[in-house]
């Protein structure tokens, strides 16, 4: 390997590195929130604002973060966000009321939208179109195995000594990883001028991909909001009551799947037609999302123990719903390269685009579902049952794909599904 592909290849290593962090903090706080809503006693409306809170402030953040991303240095934004990430981990420690949880947590959103938006960019612009959807999938693979981790973390250290030193760990991976950025990534050359958002938001592309992703949106929020607290709030609001051992092991499961899948089908995505894996991935994800609420009913039938030794109480519904939960996880491996290197693809297209400004009108589509889903997703679980959410999940994401499917067709010719 020349001098020239070993720093090229650690400029990819240190940008995973970066995945794996914003990753790592985002899910230790996906096993910690369901903890969280039983100690602070948060209503069901308080507990949509747990996850409304993050993505209203990831809304606001992304154009501004995009546009500095594509108009100055990713590089320097990256650092900024890992210092300003560290000092957050650190805030949580603080937390003892549900309005301060709402608040810290939506400083958290904008660590980590600035985080997944700058990486992607950066892996996209460095990718060749022939090896972008894999480039990407290897990224994600980071974020997955980062998921993994951050979930083991924090169910595990979380029993024996509580809250704080999950999040001080927290603090020192953000440190680290601040210092292999400094060593590691070179400085991003690329600039581009004007607002290249004004443009991507007429392209046609684009547009019929966002048709998809609206509503996809509302599907992912609340499904995968969701699997956690169905694991783990208590079974008088709906929940399992699983111990967090238990709720960590589920959330594992979809992750696992996504890190061991996304590369594989990354690159047969960027063989076959990325349109076609997303049109794929979405659908099955609707059809597996319909079944979550029966798990409890499949392990009654198959005679599942409702204890593990040396783990504690899972409920008979545990076997079922992790493997459930695999498959979410083998769903959006389909999906989540192919949408990512065909918003790249448009980014990188001509000279007036950006990657980073691609991508966020990839998350700009995203927010208004993933916004309001918790809410909604929260007024349900208080009114008719949480079994409800994932109905509606997975609705949403059916009629997304079907939705895709049409527009594509009508639009862009029936060979569109396997030429994209």
């Amino acid at each position: 390997m020349t001098e020239s592909e070993t720093e090229h290849r650690s400029q990819f290593l240190a940008l995973y590195l970066v995945r794996f962090a914003a990753r790592f903090g985002f899910s230790a706080l996906v096993i910690l929130l369901p903890y969280y809503v039983n100690q602070l006693q948060a209503s069901g409306l308080m507990t949509g604002l747990f996850y409304t809170g993050f993505t209203a402030a990831q809304l606001v953040a992304v154009v501004p973060l995009a546009w500095a991303g594509d108009r100055y240095d990713k590089r320097l934004v990256l650092l900024g966000a890992l210092g300003v990430g560290a000092v957050v981990y650190a805030l949580f420690t603080l937390v003892t009321s549900p309005v301060a949880l709402v608040g810290i947590r939506a400083l958290q959103g904008v660590v980590v939208v600035a985080l997944s938006l700058l990486t992607l960019a950066y892996v996209g612009e460095l990718a060749t179109p022939e090896t972008r959807a894999n480039k990407i999938g290897k990224s994600n693979a980071a974020r997955f195995a980062a998921a993994i981790a951050g979930s083991f973390t924090a169910g595990i250290l979380y029993p024996w000594v509580g809250f704080e030193p999950v999040f001080w760990v927290l603090v020192v991976l953000y440190v680290a990883t601040f210092i292999a950025i400094v060593f590691f990534l070179r400085p991003d050359k690329a600039v581009i001028r004007g607002f290249p958002f004004s443009g991507l938001a007429f392209n046609r592309r684009i547009r019929t991909l966002s048709i998809f992703r609206a509503q996809y949106s509302v599907a992912v929020t609340l499904v995968r909001t969701w699997v956690p607290l169905f694991a783990g709030v208590v079974a008088a609001r709906g929940g399992l009551e699983m111990v967090p051992i238990a709720v960590t092991l589920v959330v594992t499961a979809e992750k696992l799947a996504n890190l061991l899948l996304q590369p594989t089908l990354g690159s047969l995505s960027d063989r076959y037609g990325r349109a076609l894996f997303v049109f794929l991935g979405g659908g099955a994800y609707g059809v597996v999302a319909l079944v979550v609420p029966f798990t409890p009913a499949l392990g009654t039938m198959f005679g599942l123990p409702e204890t593990i030794p040396h783990i504690g109480y899972v409920s008979s519904a545990f076997v079922p719903l992790v493997v459930l939960n695999a498959f979410l996880g083998i769903t959006e491996a389909f999906r989540e390269p192919a949408s990512m290197a065909l918003f790249a693809d448009e980014g990188s297209s001509d000279e007036e685009s950006g990657v980073a400004a691609s991508f966020g009108v990839r998350d700009l589509v995203w927010r208004p579902g993933s916004l309001l889903a918790p809410v909604f997703g929260g007024w349900l679980m208080g009114s008719v049952g949480m079994d409800w959410v994932f109905y509606i999940g997975g609705v949403a994401a059916i009629s997304g794909v079907l939705t895709f499917l049409l527009v594509l067709v009508r639009d862009h010719g029936r060979s569109a599904l396997t030429e994209w």
